[in-house]
């Protein structure tokens, strides 16, 4: 496989040298590595799965040289094995020849071994071990390359199609100068901050509509609920002085070369207070010429 690669790449390559850019998909086994990989797929990524490490840095400068390899994106795990030893050395190298991002996918025990069972397919470390001693073992063998990764995205609570569509928003480029997705973010505190979060809100000082019987049962997206957060003095005080704030921080991350920053809004649930300030600070960016997505991890739906 890798030589058929290196030979298809191979005849794309000119003396001219293009602006590309690599995504290196790693993480653990049943994180959706390969659901990711076609979703790069589809965005016209020329997607690698199981290349060997040793020949990543001989694919980035083909990527580098071709002519139509403008972005490319291959899968790098433990079936490595020994290997992966090297990832952080070989990523340095890498990073010289061309522009590269590392996304590592990961979830929660408990969904491994759910979907270990469903799948009915072998863990890769699990030929002598169980399923969860196994998984436990890949995370420890695992974690230095996760140190270095520049997203870090838990697909616990996504399925295929959510996971795809979460790659499709992060990675896709539209007709715009200003390359940075913004992901404007609601959770909860109960359930843990979002491992993908880079700047993160306490929205708790708010009062909370779980306490008003009918919207008990309602979210942060509901008129009435967010007609009662919206009126309190702090609410809109809040919201001023992050916008503010945020104006100010985003043109140094794109001047830094970020193209993806997730600002999350955390109250205790999930549900109400985070949810609508979530919605609101997405309609504040947009007025302000940024793109913006939100995304509610733990609101009911």
């Amino acid at each position: 496989m890798p030589r058929k690669i290196a030979k298809k790449a191979a005849k794309k390559i000119i003396g001219a040298v293009n602006t590309g850019e690599l995504v290196i998909l790693t993480g653990l086994s049943g994180s959706g590595k390969l659901s990711a990989l076609k979703a790069f797929e589809d965005l016209g990524y020329y997607s690698v799965d199981n290349l060997p490490l040793e020949l990543v840095p001989q694919f980035a400068d083909l990527v580098r040289q071709s002519a139509e390899i403008q972005r490319a994106a291959l899968v790098v795990d433990v079936r490595e094995g020994m290997g992966l030893d090297e990832f952080p050395a070989i990523l340095k190298r890498v990073r010289r020849t061309l522009p590269t991002r590392v996304l590592f996918l990961e979830a929660s025990e408990d969904a491994l071994i759910r979907r270990f069972s469903e799948t009915r397919r072998p863990h890769p470390m699990g030929r002598t071990n169980t399923v969860i001693k196994s998984i436990r073992a890949e995370r420890k063998r695992l974690d230095p390359i996760r140190n270095v990764a520049d997203i870090v995205l838990d697909t616990t609570k996504f399925n295929v199609h959510e996971l795809r569509a979460h790659i499709n928003a992060q990675f896709e480029r539209e007709a715009s100068d200003q390359n940075l997705t913004i992901s404007s973010a609601s959770f909860g505190f109960k359930n843990g901050v979002p491992s993908e979060a880079d700047l993160v809100f306490d929205v708790r000082f708010l009062p909370n509509p779980h306490f008003v019987p009918e919207f008990r049962k309602l979210t942060g997206k509901h008129p009435k609920v967010a007609q009662y957060v919206r009126q309190f003095p702090q609410t809109a005080e809040f919201l001023d002085k992050t916008t503010d704030m945020l104006k100010f921080l985003l043109p140094h991350y794109i001047k830094e070369g970020k193209s993806y920053l997730t600002v999350a809004f955390g109250c205790t649930g999930g549900q109400h207070r985070s949810v609508f300030i979530a919605e609101e600070m997405k309609k504040r960016l947009t007025a302000a010429g940024y793109r913006v997505k939100t995304s509610h991890r733990d609101m009911p739906r």
